[in-house]
């Protein structure tokens, strides 16, 4: 999706939207749960869903839309969010990447889906003592509805770890979309391949070529998210326990992972273009081949032709009883000799 730069030349800080415009309601979902206690919501009104807000519980406030920057910008005054983060969260092109702050840190990522081609919305974590905000565009559907059935059913470490694990898990269930998106581009590179190999047509070279452009993309995704996570890793905010940082390797080494998968797939997409061009090379010689053939063996015929149809009035031969016949069979010999030839010269 192309992106407005409408943000170009206006000063450091100033919150524009850049993404497709959009004119639907901005869905705030509050989550606050702690051991024992679980509470969720939906609203559409800031000042709704700040009144509900209950101490010493962990918070999860989810932002569905990017499109109206001065709810953006309301959000960050009461959290205190520098206008340049506020900036980069409504900024669909923003590249991945991990800041920390005094008071809080933010990572900002893409969340990937695939059916017939790459899809990404902007997504962006910001980490808050005992809260959790995230930022994404309007969707159907996400990659936390695992975390939210986890904090429901109080299963796993979730409700019983701080605000930090529940930012890991957020990123880990990003990830995880980004193996299940290669899995299946995975299973579109067979089918491809397969199709290339048995019968190489147009549709198969546009594909490969929508493929390759998902795997260019992918790439510029996921090679900052390695960058990110180790910085995360490296960060001395206190905000981050040394307890989550095992957790945090864990998603660096799926991260890794997938670059690795990336590149192959890359390569592999580079190879199966070397054999679409390589058996399209090959089809166009086997057919100059043939003609080849066939106009080595028609041209002394050609010639034989072409000298006794000249219209001279005293060519030599040109009035012998059998001349016709002669010629024919003089034809069909060259034909029938150049034929053995070649065959014995394994040319056809």
């Amino acid at each position: 999706m192309k992106v407005k730069h409408s943000h170009i030349g206006a000063p450091p800080g100033t919150v524009t939207y850049s993404g497709k415009e959009r004119t639907g309601r901005i869905k705030i979902t509050l989550i606050e749960y702690n051991e024992s206690e679980y509470f969720e919501d939906e609203y559409y009104d800031l000042s709704d869903c700040v009144s509900h807000v209950k101490p010493n519980m962990v918070k999860w406030i989810n932002v569905e839309g990017l499109h109206k920057p001065e709810l953006i910008e309301a959000i960050g005054k009461i959290y205190n969010i520098h206008p340049l983060t506020m900036e980069d969260i409504v900024h669909m092109d923003q590249r991945p990447k991990f800041e920390d702050y005094d008071h809080y840190v933010v990572a900002i990522m893409k969340m990937i889906t695939y059916t017939t081609d790459v899809k990404s919305e902007q997504l962006s974590i910001v980490l808050c003592e005992n809260t959790v905000l995230s930022f994404q565009e309007p969707h159907s559907g996400d990659a936390f509805d695992i975390i939210r059935n986890r904090l429901r059913q109080g299963k796993g470490r979730v409700r019983k770890l701080g605000a930090d694990y529940l930012a890991y898990a957020l990123m880990d269930a990003v990830v995880d979309c980004y193996f299940m998106a290669i899995e299946k581009i995975g299973d579109k590179i067979e089918e491809i391949e397969e199709d290339i190999i048995g019968n190489s047509d147009k549709k198969s070279l546009l594909e490969l070529y929508h493929l390759k452009r998902d795997m260019i993309y992918l790439r510029k995704q996921v090679w900052p998210m390695r960058d990110m996570i180790s910085n995360m890793v490296r960060s001395e905010t206190n905000l981050i326990k040394s307890s989550s940082d095992i957790y945090l390797r864990d998603l660096s080494d799926h991260v890794t992972r997938i670059i690795d998968t990336v590149e192959t797939y890359r390569d592999l997409l580079s190879g199966i273009m070397d054999i679409y061009l390589s058996t399209n090379a090959n089809r166009m010689n086997e057919v100059m081949k043939v003609l080849t053939i066939m106009s080595s063996i028609f041209i002394p015929v050609t010639f034989i032709a072409g000298v006794y149809g000249m219209n001279f009035e005293n060519m030599p031969e040109l009035k012998t009883q059998n001349g016709y016949f002669i010629t024919c069979g003089v034809m069909l010999g060259i034909i029938v000799g150049l034929m053995i030839y070649f065959k014995r010269k394994k040319w056809m």
